[in-house]
């Protein structure tokens, strides 16, 4: 029964009619837990899982727009994914996609013959390699060519290998059986190769103060009209070594180097091995 106001008095009005009860258009759908379950997850949460399912978090920068956010996905389509724990997620539960490991099959190794192997900062090893390889006599002049170090630390050349105008008698078909570069006296004189020293004194056929280094195999080199040496017979002697100073002793006119390469104990021309 209802109640009605008139003129400031309560009455009566007739009886109530029964409330209205919503018809529950859901009583015959099926349960669906797992949709049951992400109407109670917060609007992010659902943007996330639809992001997952539908592998648009494999292309970079696609932003998804719900209940007012923007979530942006970005990542790399060829690095693995790495994922950040969320809120009271242990750290050890999420990690990144395994590396793959590369390591050398036991018992490997590299290796390779060191004696055939000369390279240009070996120039010992290379004038070794080229006696060694043929008859010191039959070496041409494009294989010697670099194989001996200068005997000076500059070298101008004075007066030539060959025949020329003797500079003491002044007649003609005089054999000049080495090199002479300009060097004034006391410049100091290196061995153009490593060796063992086998005459250091006097010469007496013109060569003064002579000095005379043997690299094996035939050939030697001779430094000559020296103001000084100070190496002796059987001293063992290395590229770029100093064995003497350069002066003008014996048959000279004027300070200079002297310098010869021989070959079985012949002259040939020094400018083919410099």
């Amino acid at each position: 029964m209802t109640t009605q106001y008139s003129r400031g008095r309560r009455r009566a009005a007739g009886p109530a009619s029964a409330p209205r009860v919503a018809e529950d258009f859901t009583a015959d759908r099926p349960r669906d837990p797992q949709r049951e379950a992400r109407s109670r997850r917060g609007p992010f949460r659902q943007i996330t899982d639809f992001a997952a399912a539908s592998g648009i978090g494999q292309k970079a920068g696609i932003a998804l727009a719900a209940a007012g956010l923007v979530l942006t996905v970005t990542v790399p389509v060829t690095g693995p994914v790495m994922a950040e724990p969320e809120p009271g997620q242990a750290a050890s539960a999420v990690s990144a996609a395994p590396q793959p490991e590369i390591s050398a099959e036991a018992g490997a190794q590299i290796d390779f013959s060191r004696s055939s192997v000369v390279t240009q900062g070996d120039p010992d090893g290379k004038l070794k390699q080229l006696l060694s390889a043929q008859s010191v006599g039959s070496v041409t002049r494009a294989a010697s060519a670099g194989t001996l170090g200068p005997p000076l630390a500059q070298l101008i050349t004075a007066s030539p290998f060959g025949f020329r105008v003797s500079p003491i008698t002044g007649g003609t078909g005089d054999f000049h059986r080495g090199q002479d570069f300009v060097a004034q006296c006391g410049t100091p004189v290196m061995a153009a190769a490593s060796g063992t020293v086998t005459f250091a004194g006097w010469h007496q056929f013109g060569g003064g103060n002579r000095v005379v280094v043997d690299h094996g195999n035939g050939l030697e080199t001779t430094y000559n009209h020296l103001s000084s040496f100070n190496v002796k017979v059987g001293q063992t002697v290395s590229r770029g070594d100093v064995v003497a100073l350069s002066g003008t002793t014996g048959a000279s006119t004027g300070c200079h180097l002297h310098f010869e390469v021989q070959v079985n104990g012949e002259v040939v021309d020094p400018m083919g091995w410099l």
